[in-house]
């Protein structure tokens, strides 16, 4: 094993004894869980422990219900009046504070979830532009909203309000930055946030804790430890939440709805699964699909919602590219998170190797063969991604969301065979169509958008850049999450309106005058 650089090193374990409610870092004494990376700190073996958290249950969870029910207040509390400007001021000092925590929340990335160097610098580095970007949205917002409209004798200023208490789940692939793609938005808007980090992942939020507490009012943002089972379920059953925001898996999503007593009133903000295809037609670029679909499909080692998961490959070419992506697998190099030229990372789920096995040892079983050398290859807390080919639909790994290192290729004929699977899948987030012959694109794209929310052509499936909306069909989500879209999905319009007279418009022109009201006023933010 090579030798851990000092900067990157487990000096001191972090037991997190604090939880922030009500704008408290209040001491937790209670049942803790350790924390584990399976990542080995020493030459022989063995996971390394990194702290623990708090396993809180029923009592803590409706102490944070409580505290951001009070927050909000009907509507009446400090956080959802207050003015844009100061909000905005809030967010701007705790992105400030955020910034100071990048060494420590890094390592932690590394350490958690075995993400690599690069991608966790890329990972904080992007979640602060985020924020920064969705603070200039709101701006934008604000000012477009800062004025009356006359419309059949009637004035009328149209702002966005927020809905009330929201329940934020994050994933564990990305802890930090698709938490916050819920989180900020929902923050920012005026909704006071009950939060509960992922399975993994949750103790990169340590060193954050303090600039949400001295940044936001009591009870804005509350912060949980637990199982979802645990602290979640009680959440949901109060009746209080107005918005689930959640990302992660349809199972987890509709137990929480189930466990509302007032479906109606519940807002869904969703990201779950995606089976994102690839489909690579005669006239494709070899080189440059296979660079693409090693990206999309072994990025962070597949454990991506918007990984490639199943490549379709035209017959016509099917033994070339799977000989070539084969090879381009296989030179891959796996090791620990700071080693330098890294592509494949120890996986942060200890059964995870386990279940990729059995996805393999099941489609081998029915026809398939792993084309790559090192395809399914164990190591202590890894196994090599496996190229499996031919796959069929009979075979598990066509069907499940693998998340994870292994590559199921399907050949076709005719294109109607990838679309006619993309119709029947539960899913429809994204594709990626490799091809050249405009003729061909053309009405293929056509289809494609009304199957999927984005058609990538000849590059791998992504969220970003940002401000393009992200959401998807069917099973894949609920709502759009983008800097613009995110900021309407944690809010709702609301107005005041008044007849157009001298009595009504005298009224007006002095709430304007005073500033008296933070919703009627025309301030601009720079």
């Amino acid at each position: 094993m090579n030798a851990i650089p000092e900067e990157y090193q487990i000096k001191d374990i972090l037991n997190q004894d604090t939880y922030l409610v009500n704008g408290e870092l209040k001491k937790w004494e209670g049942q803790t869980t350790a924390v584990f990376s399976t990542i080995s700190s020493t030459a022989e073996y063995s996971p390394t422990i990194l702290g623990s958290i708090p396993f809180m249950g029923e009592k803590e969870a409706l102490e944070a219900v409580e505290a951001a029910s009070a927050a909000f207040d009907h509507g009446q509390g400090l956080w959802p009046t207050m003015k844009v400007v100061d909000r905005i001021k809030c967010m701007q000092k705790f992105v400030k504070q955020m910034k100071e925590t990048r060494s420590e929340v890094v390592k932690f990335l590394m350490w958690e979830i075995g993400k690599s160097l690069g991608d966790s610098e890329k990972e904080f580095d992007r979640t602060v532009e985020y924020i920064n970007d969705t603070i200039d949205s709101y701006k934008e917002l604000n000012s477009r909203s800062a004025h009356f409209s006359k419309v059949q004798g009637v004035n009328a200023m149209v702002r966005r309000s927020p809905l009330g208490v929201v329940l934020c789940l994050g994933p564990y692939n990305y802890p930090l930055n698709e938490t916050f793609s819920l989180l900020i938005p929902a923050l920012i808007m005026g909704n006071p946030v009950i939060f509960k980090p992922a399975k993994h992942g949750v103790l990169l939020i340590s060193p954050l804790l303090e600039a949400f507490r001295n940044s936001f009012p009591k009870g804005a943002i509350n912060i949980l430890y637990g199982r979802g089972r645990e602290v979640a379920a009680p959440v949901m059953k109060s009746g209080k939440v107005d918005i689930l925001a959640l990302i992660g898996n349809s199972k987890s999503a509709i137990a929480l709805q189930d466990q509302h007593p007032n479906k109606n009133r519940l807002r869904l903000v969703l990201g779950l699964e995606a089976k994102n295809p690839a489909i690579i037609l005669p006239e494709a670029d070899l080189d440059l699909a296979i660079s693409e679909c090693i990206a999309g499909t072994l990025s962070f080692n597949g454990q991506r919602c918007t990984a490639l998961k199943v490549l379709y490959v035209h017959e016509s070419i099917a033994e070339e590219f799977n000989k070539r992506f084969s090879e381009k697998v296989d030179n891959l190099l796996f090791g620990n998170p700071w080693e330098k030229g890294v592509s494949l990372t120890p996986l942060p789920e200890k059964d995870k190797p386990a279940y990729i096995q059995e996805l393999i040892d099941d489609a081998t079983s029915k026809g398939a063969q792993i084309i790559n050398a090192k395809g399914g290859q164990h190591s202590d807390n890894y196994i090599f991604p496996a190229v499996l080919f031919p796959v069929n639909k009979e075979m598990r790994v066509y069907k499940e969301e693998q998340f994870g290192p292994v590559v199921p290729i399907l050949s076709f004929k005719d294109i109607q065979e990838p679309l006619n699977d993309m119709a029947e899948s539960n899913y429809g987030q994204q594709v990626s169509l490799f091809g050249k012959d405009a003729k061909t694109i053309a009405p293929l794209i056509d289809s494609l958008v009304n199957l999927v929310s984005r058609v990538n052509l000849n590059s791998s499936c992504q969220r970003g850049p940002d401000v393009f909306p992200f959401t998807g069909r069917k099973d894949s989500a609920v709502g759009t999450l983008s800097i613009h879209d995110a900021l309407r999905s944690f809010s709702i319009r609301t107005f005041v309106a008044s007849k157009d007279n001298a009595y009504n418009n005298a009224i007006l022109q002095e709430l304007l005058d005073s500033r008296a009201s933070n919703f009627v006023n025309t301030d601009y933010i720079l």
